[in-house]
């Protein structure tokens, strides 16, 4: 496969996503261990595993069903998304404002009923994000280190092999293979502080929903899915190559400020707070 014949594996390549891989892994755990053991007392596994359920539930299941029918299917709503840039941001945002938030709001409101301490919803964010790694970003990180030892072996039929990469399916497995080649530590770099701004974002976003639900406050649930959706902005508009990589990371940087200052006052008004 012709395609494939240009493909060098970049020198740091396979070392920068080997690291990316294991602080990817760490992330969540150091997360939830330095959670747990500095309010053992205070907070529930079961508010953990609640967290992962709500993303899985909300963005993997739900959002994605939508997704299905709006973007991937071809039918005329899916033309005018894809054909819009406008439309593509908006549609976009909103859909993952409403159904995490929603989601959370749900999951904290009606299944969560006990041991509502604001320490358990900060446990549920880190349950929330912490999937979000293992589950959805962690597999594709492992999927390019693969790629990339095999193809340092200098053997490419070899490696398409292994890979079962086959004339019909070298057109899906270009850019993948291409990703993992021109990986490095700025990259790596990258993808590790673009997921602790998001464990962050998940954590504040929990802590604004939660404050919401135990202060019967309803103005909450849409602050989130508002700070949701600007927050998701700058990754739209960069999928559809309307503003450069280094924008979306300053655009995460200020929005991780902002949600983290607004859930840290919510998060200090709960002292003393627990609803059984």
């Amino acid at each position: 496969m012709t395609a494939f014949e240009n493909i060098v594996i970049g020198k740091s390549s396979i070392p920068s996503l080997a690291v990316t891989v294991l602080l990817m892994v760490a992330i969540p755990v150091v997360f939830f261990l330095y959670w747990r053991l500095k309010h053992k007392e205070q907070t529930k596994i079961s508010w953990l595993i609640a967290g992962a359920v709500g993303f899985f539930v909300s963005a993997r299941v739900l959002e994605l069903g939508v997704h299905y029918f709006c973007i991937m299917a071809d039918n005329p709503v899916s033309r005018f998304i894809n054909g819009s840039t406008i439309a593509f941001v908006v549609y976009g945002t909103v859909m993952a404002g409403v159904f995490e938030e929603c989601g959370r709001h749900i999951m904290l409101k009606y299944i969560m009923k006990k041991n509502r301490t604001r320490e358990n919803a900060v446990l549920y964010g880190i349950g929330h994000g912490g999937i979000e790694i293992l589950a959805v970003l962690l597999p594709s990180m492992v999927l390019y280190l693969a790629i990339a030892i095999l193809f340092s072996q200098g053997n490419m039929e070899e490696a398409l092999n292994q890979l079962k990469i086959t004339e019909e399916t070298a057109a899906a497995a270009l850019p993948s293979v291409q990703a993992a080649a021109a990986f490095d530590y700025a990259l790596m770099a990258m993808n590790v502080i673009e997921r602790l701004f998001a464990m962050l974002i998940h954590i504040g976003l929990t802590v604004t929903v939660f404050y919401g639900v135990i202060s019967q406050k309803k103005g909450f649930l849409p602050l989130a899915i508002l700070l949701h959706m600007a927050m998701d902005t700058f990754p739209a508009l960069y999928q559809r190559g309307a503003v450069p990589l280094w924008s979306v990371e300053v655009w995460a940087a200020l929005w991780t400020a902002v949600i983290v200052f607004i859930a840290v006052r919510l998060y200090k008004k709960m002292k003393g707070q627990t609803t059984q």
